[in-house]
């Protein structure tokens, strides 16, 4: 997008390590960059960066995790809107056991793989649950189980496994989560398990769901809620480049839509991304 735009776009990889994150920022300032683009890997050195932006008198823009004090927003931010993408799985979530003649089933269990460290990551599944809990006011509570996981397939895998083993009575698992790769870790837990065959998990993002599919494989990643990465970058870049160059105020919050895949339809959602 800025080399369409007439810029150059200089990529810097922090490899989630916050020190590398701030030597990165210092040498975008020292190299008279126009305009900075962030995702940070810790929310807590917001201020740091955001400081160090302004008295280098240098917009930023932070994208996917919002640069933040206090769960306040410090500096204008480009991503998806958790809460809502949360309600469009759970609503999807609640269609699908409702379609299956799933909700009165005892052997059914409903599986929320949380990430309660990551702020951007905690509206999503409050959306789910409170979109679920909506359409299925009568669906046991009791039968509502939550796993807390750091995101990756393998801390999912682990915290899914760990919720099915305790659980042998419910045999048909039906999984919401905080992202892509934690769903995923749910999918190979209950692969190993032998339930996948009668379980659903709906992921968020879609680029692991589209490779499933893309095997034909008869998965129980059943849907994913897909936003595009190169719209929110894209988006970001927009915003900026406005600023620099016409002086146009950047917006604190913009939130890049999202639609939710099947093996349907995810080719004509996703297009050149499926």
């Amino acid at each position: 997008k800025t080399e369409e735009l007439g810029g150059q776009f200089i990529y810097v990889d922090a490899k989630m390590n916050p020190e590398e994150c701030l030597k990165a920022v210092d040498n975008a300032i020292a190299n008279k960059a126009d305009g900075i683009v962030i995702c940070v890997p810790d929310q807590t050195m917001s201020q740091a960066v955001v400081d160090k932006c302004k008295a280098a008198n240098i917009p930023v823009v932070s994208v996917d995790d919002a640069l933040e004090v206090d769960g306040k927003k410090i500096a204008p931010w480009v991503g998806i809107d958790g809460y809502s993408i949360g309600q469009a799985n759970g609503e999807w979530m609640a269609n699908y056991m409702k379609t299956n003649n799933l909700v009165d089933d005892k052997e059914v269990g409903v599986m929320m793989l949380t990430m309660d460290t990551v702020s951007s990551c905690v509206p999503r599944t409050k959306g789910e649950s409170d979109k679920f809990k909506e359409i299925l006011p009568n669906f046991d509570a009791k039968r509502i189980y939550k796993a807390d996981n750091d995101g990756t397939t393998d801390k999912g895998n682990s915290a899914a496994t760990a919720v099915i083993t305790a659980h042998p009575e419910i045999k048909k698992w039906m999984v919401m989560s905080a992202n892509e790769e934690s769903a995923m870790g749910a999918v190979r837990a209950l692969e190993t398990a032998g339930l996948d065959k009668n379980s659903c998990v709906i992921g968020l993002g879609a680029y692991l769901a589209k490779d499933e599919w893309n095997q034909g494989k008869n998965t129980c990643m059943k849907a994913s809620c897909y936003f595009s990465a190169d719209s929110i970058g894209g988006t970001s870049i927009q915003l900026l480049f406005d600023n620099i160059k016409n002086g146009k105020e950047i917006p604190m919050s913009t939130a890049v839509p999202a639609t939710i895949c099947t093996p349907e339809n995810y080719k004509k959602v996703m297009g050149a991304a499926a």
